[in-house]
């Protein structure tokens, strides 16, 4: 028990200093966990070998959760949507590197199955770093941002089918070079351990069967039988039952995986997927994201605590360049796939750079492909090292990008740029995100409303997003662009932009669209108010309105009126001027000058006098209070 709560202790105090350390150095927690590891284990030699191949047994299981979630994350119909990205630019993506990567490690004399191991490895690329990047830098929505996760997302995909044929390219006989270059030879036996199998001596058309009947029943228990287990434990009314349940639902489906020989990952990722239409989706996302996030951490440091340092001490120039030619045989296919794709400039680089690097779900093919007999102590101990150097060299990538994309002669015109492809739907859509619109999100926002917001303008998006303030870029008046962002179930639209034409042929299409839909408009002058009015906005604010009646109360408060009495005829003047505006909306005409337009005139001074009037009763009224 003292040992238990010794490595426990040594473990997460290093994660406690060395994650928040690396993430405020903006390096990720990924490579913070492995500079844990790395700490306590070859520096401090604070744990030993026993001990973290014990806990990289239970770490594992971190990964397993990690793929329960991404299952969850992944709709079959939006990836149907995305089906041309994720198999046309990320399938030609894996493909394309883990081929060039199995050819150099042959060139190499590594064997056909190493070789084919290690190409799996280094085709993938750091989900977690790139994402985390690219979402601080606000360059997510970017095309080059869609393009990358688009190749993370299929990596991610692609870990289940490696996980599951990795076993077959397993060896009776690998070879270990020892410190003194001598050759010993390592068995691939398992020592004669019994594990629980329900395939375990059956027929093959048996192993079949059965293999085929337990995915059949977690397809339909995922299926049929998730609903009314949730709703049973939500009559408990126990919160802790919620987070037992989905730590059974992965437990279960790991260990029925594992019965039938196939990977846990596999079974896991198939059941996260029927459950991402559930509604008990984020409940489940909420309950295993802290035990996933501990135990894959757990598992980065036992990586870290693993890395052999011997090992780059003998052959530095060989891992540091295997390291740096990785990153440039990635990039230089990432960059001809890009533009085979029709990315360009700083869409380009940014693509090229930020996949370069191999990934953290490179240590789980390791770790799995050593237990598997499919790579050697020696290739492992180097790929481990490669892995976590590249993955250090990340930052300076996007480093570089950053600099290059200031002298990049990218399109200066707005028309030039792709537009974003708007992922996220919300209660209130903005057109415009100027000073105007800048404001009425950040009300709406603060007051915890989801809103969307589209702009044509790059720059200003651009400079949005260093503000953390998530935009998409394109016009608003599109048809595509206002249903992507959900015009269809939006409650209110703001119509914010300056170009009167356009806001006039937005508010008219959304109106068409969408009768009981609320707009709220920007209008330049009380022209424009009309002619909004008439194409169907409901509440619409003249720019300098606001900003005018207050300076007219500020000029009441110091020529005499107190600030009540200023304030009550500011408020009356406020009134007084919407129900003017929709009297004179219904008298005024587009083709006909405002001088000429006799019934206007008339109409307007009849209210002008109104408001003189009931200003002036307003007055006598306060004096009468106060004498």
């Amino acid at each position: 028990m003292e040992n238990i709560l010794y490595q426990a202790t040594i473990f997460l105090l290093t994660a406690v200093i060395a994650v928040p350390i690396a993430a405020r150095l903006g390096l990720g927690s990924v490579l913070g966990y492995l500079a844990a590891g790395i700490l306590i284990g070859p520096i401090l030699g604070l744990v030993g070998s026993n001990e973290t191949e014990d806990l990289l047994h239970v770490a594992e299981f971190g990964v397993v959760m990690m793929l329960f979630l991404i299952g969850l994350e992944l709709d079959p119909r939006a990836l149907w949507a995305m089906r041309h990205k994720l198999i046309g630019l990320g399938g030609l993506q894996i493909g394309l590197t883990g081929g060039a990567v199995v050819v150099a490690a042959m060139l190499m004399g590594m064997h056909l199955n190493t070789a084919i191991a290690v190409g799996m490895i280094f085709a993938l690329s750091s989900t977690a770093i790139v994402l985390q990047t690219l979402s601080e830098k606000g360059l997510m929505q970017t095309g080059g941002g869609r393009s990358a996760f688009s190749v993370l997302l299929t990596q991610d995909i692609a870990v289940i089918p490696m996980l599951a044929i990795l076993p077959l390219f397993a060896m009776p006989e690998l070879f270990e070079i020892a410190s003194d270059g001598s050759i010993h030879k390592e068995t691939a036996a398992h020592h004669g351990e019994h594990t629980l199998s329900l395939v375990e001596g059956l027929p093959g058309w048996g192993v079949t069967l059965v293999t085929i009947g337990v995915v059949g029943a977690i397809v339909i228990g995922g299926m049929y039988l998730t609903r009314p287990v949730f709703r049973f434990i939500h009559a408990a009314r126990l919160p802790e039952m919620y987070t037992a349940l989905a730590l059974l639902i992965v437990v279960g489906i790991a260990f029925l995986m594992i019965l039938v020989g196939l990977s846990p990952a596999l079974g896991t990722f198939l059941a996260g997927m029927l459950l991402a239409n559930s509604e008990f989706r984020h409940e489940l996302e909420s309950d295993i994201e802290p035990f996933k996030g501990l135990l894959l951490g757990l598992f980065f440091i036992t990586v870290g605590a693993q890395i052999d340092f011997a090992v780059l001490a003998r052959s530095p120039g060989q891992i540091i360049g295997l390291a740096v030619g990785l990153i440039a045989l990635k990039a230089t296919i990432l960059f001809f796939l890009g533009r085979a794709f029709g990315l360009r400039k700083r869409n380009l680089m940014l693509f090229t750079l930020s996949l370069a690097q191999a990934g953290e779900f490179g240590f789980v093919l390791i770790s799995f492909s050593t237990q598997q007999n499919v790579l050697p102590l020696w290739a492992s101990e180097r790929l481990l090292l490669v892995v976590a150097l590249t993955m250090l060299i990340t930052p300076a990538l996007f480093i570089l990008y950053d600099l290059l994309s200031k002298y990049a002669s990218d399109q200066t015109d707005d028309e030039q740029h792709e537009e974003d492809e708007v992922d996220e739907r919300g209660t209130v859509i903005i057109a415009g995100i100027g000073r105007f619109g800048q404001i009425v999100n950040r009300l709406v926002r603060s007051a915890g409303f989801q809103t969307v917001v589209l702009d044509h303008d790059m720059r200003t998006i651009e400079m949005m997003r260093q503000f953390g303030v998530k935009g998409f870029f394109g016009d608003p008046t599109r048809p595509e662009m206002l249903h992507a962002a959900g015009l269809g179930e939006a409650k209110v639209l703001v119509v914010a932009m300056d170009d009167r034409e356009a806001s006039l042929k937005l508010v008219a299409y959304a109106r068409r669209e969408r009768p009981d839909l609320h707009i709220v408009a920007r209008a330049y002058d009380r022209g424009q108010v009309f002619r909004l009015y008439q194409a169907g906005a409901n509440d619409i604010v003249r720019e300098m309105f606001d900003s005018s009646l207050r300076a007219g109360r500020y000029v009441l408060e110091n020529v005499g009126l107190s600030e009540y009495e200023a304030a009550q005829a500011e408020h009356i003047f406020y009134r007084h001027d919407r129900y003017s505006v929709q009297e004179l909306a219904e008298l005024w005409r587009e083709d006909v000058p405002v001088a000429k337009n006799k019934a206007y005139i008339e109409r307007a001074k009849e209210l002008e006098t109104e408001l003189e009037a009931r200003l002036l009763a307003q007055t006598e009224e306060n004096t009468k209070k106060s004498a």
